[in-house]
């Protein structure tokens, strides 16, 4: 039975879902929907390692900062680095999502997206930075579960579905029936290493040296996956390393089509493997409802047409992929008695299994 403080606070206090990704961090509000959406950067003084901006700010610096400043990115491969600097980020968003609400009780109920592969040293890591932050409870959900409930999967039928929730530092891979995962598989290759392909390419082809924000810019605008209607090029600067003057390349999506083909064959593969270990009967449900491609890397031109032809199942792009995360944890919470079982952990201050 409730006492009644904590009757009081779950009248006010704030649920919070969030998406604490490699690329970039979302926070979902109940009843708002998302309220944040900022890269995953943070900017520390280099001698006392204070943080000084956080987000868009901090990634605006990213390359360019000055010596006494330096540029963090607190979580890789979807998982803290930076344990302080992450605890400091989620404070900082904690309370932004606070600042657009009227709630008064400034301790929220979390629920933060993990990769399915995490260790429970890792898992520990990411509830005690919640907790830290100045969360109430804090509860932790496999980002495949997240992505495929914000996206609007059927999770919890007996019909399979599957999705693919490409990020930053981690692409997941899951297969559904029932409200549980029948097959996951999460590997560390997502779209930082797309944009490290990018800047490895440019460096051998062209002998030009360019950082990963130029990277990225450029898969944005002319990275894909299978061949285009209309392929274009782009002017990419950077530093030429034979003379060590800037210089300026044109290069063509095809290009650059041929400088991520090792990582998306690796996602390809990994689609694959999923599917050859799948039962026969999930198989064929799957050749009704389809593949679903979600996260940052579902935007990559022509993801869907490539993995549609490579395994012989219609794959699609979810809709707003890259807050499916978010959207998911956030509805774990509007839903929380139904939906409750898929946490990873659902004792309060618990992250055990």
């Amino acid at each position: 039975m409730l006492s009644p403080l904590d009757y009081i606070f779950g009248l006010f206090s704030l649920d919070i879902g969030i998406d604490l990704g490699t690329a970039n961090t979302l926070v979902y509000v109940r009843g708002k929907g998302i309220v944040i959406n900022e890269p995953s950067f943070v900017a520390v003084e280099r001698k006392t390692r204070q943080p000084i901006e956080v987000g868009a700010r901090a990634k605006e610096m990213w390359s360019k900062n000055p010596r006494d400043i330096v540029i963090v990115r607190p979580l890789r491969d979807g998982v803290i680095s930076e344990f302080e600097i992450t605890a400091a980020m989620l404070d900082y968003l904690i309370r932004k999502a606070h600042e657009q609400t009227w709630v008064p009780i400034p301790r929220p109920r979390v629920v933060i997206g993990i990769p399915s592969g995490v260790t429970e040293v890792e898992k520990r890591a990411v509830y005690d930075a919640a907790m830290q932050a100045g969360a109430r409870e804090a509860y932790l959900i496999e980002e495949p579960v997240a992505a495929a409930i914000g996206a609007g999967l059927p999770v919890q039928e007996t019909r399979g579905s599957m999705i693919v929730d490409i990020g930053g530092g981690t692409t997941e891979v899951a297969i559904f029936s029932l409200g549980g995962i029948v097959i996951s598989r999460s590997i560390r290759v997502a779209g930082d290493e797309m944009d490290e392909d990018i800047v490895r390419y440019m460096r051998n082809k062209h002998n030009l040296l360019i950082g990963e924000p130029t990277a990225e810019k450029v898969k944005m605008q002319i990275g894909s996956a299978f061949p285009l209607p209309q392929e274009r090029p782009v002017t990419v600067k950077g530093r030429n390393l034979m003379s060590g003057l800037p210089s300026a390349i044109e290069v063509s999506s095809i290009e650059m089509r041929e400088a991520i083909s090792g990582s998306v064959n690796i996602i390809v593969d990994t689609i694959k493997d999923a599917l050859d270990d799948t039962p026969p009967e999930l198989v064929a449900d799957l050749m009704e409802s389809g593949i679903c491609l979600a996260g940052g890397g579902g935007l990559l031109q022509g993801i869907a047409q490539r993995v549609s032809d490579e395994v012989n199942i219609r794959a699609y792009i979810a809709e707003d992929p890259l807050t499916c995360v978010a959207r998911g944890a956030g509805r774990v919470l509007e839903d929380y008695n139904n939906l409750r079982r898929l946490l990873v952990g659902t004792e309060r201050g618990s992250t055990r299994h």
